[in-house]
């Protein structure tokens, strides 16, 4: 999912500059879309708004291009929230060792300062010092 959503966002990112994309791309994604079951051919409509691409397509992409990284971001945070729980090494959960530290409460706060940190570094910086920023 994370994957498709990357792809998309780029994708999006790609066709937005130049207004237009070439049939191979409408027609991959046309296809794509159409193979979902039962919703494909609402998505296909939804997605291209009609049967012409034009400007309402080209508004739609550049909320998809906006949005999309949003969706990325609460993606990753639910994606990390379930490796955390039992381990990537582990993705059944089960408990081999009662003994040692639990994976979830260590790494997820580690994490969440390092969020913290970097975010904290990132907001002094744009406030103190915008011009370094480029």
């Amino acid at each position: 999912i994370l994957l498709f959503l990357v792809m998309a966002t780029a994708f999006v990112g790609y066709v937005l500059p130049w207004g237009q994309m070439s049939f191979w791309g409408a027609t991959v994604i046309t296809n794509l879309l159409s193979a979902a079951p039962y919703i494909g051919t609402d998505l296909v409509q939804w997605i291209w708004g009609g049967f012409s691409v034009d400007n309402a397509t080209l508004t739609r992409f550049f909320t998809f291009h906006f949005i999309l990284p949003f969706i990325i971001a609460a993606a990753s945070m639910i994606h990390l929230l379930f490796l955390h729980q039992t381990g990537s090494s582990n993705p059944t959960g089960l408990n081999s060792n009662l003994d040692k530290i639990t994976f979830h409460p260590y790494f997820s706060y580690k994490d969440l300062l390092g969020f913290a940190v970097m975010l904290g570094a990132l907001a002094a910086l744009s406030t103190f010092a915008p011009d370094l920023l480029g």
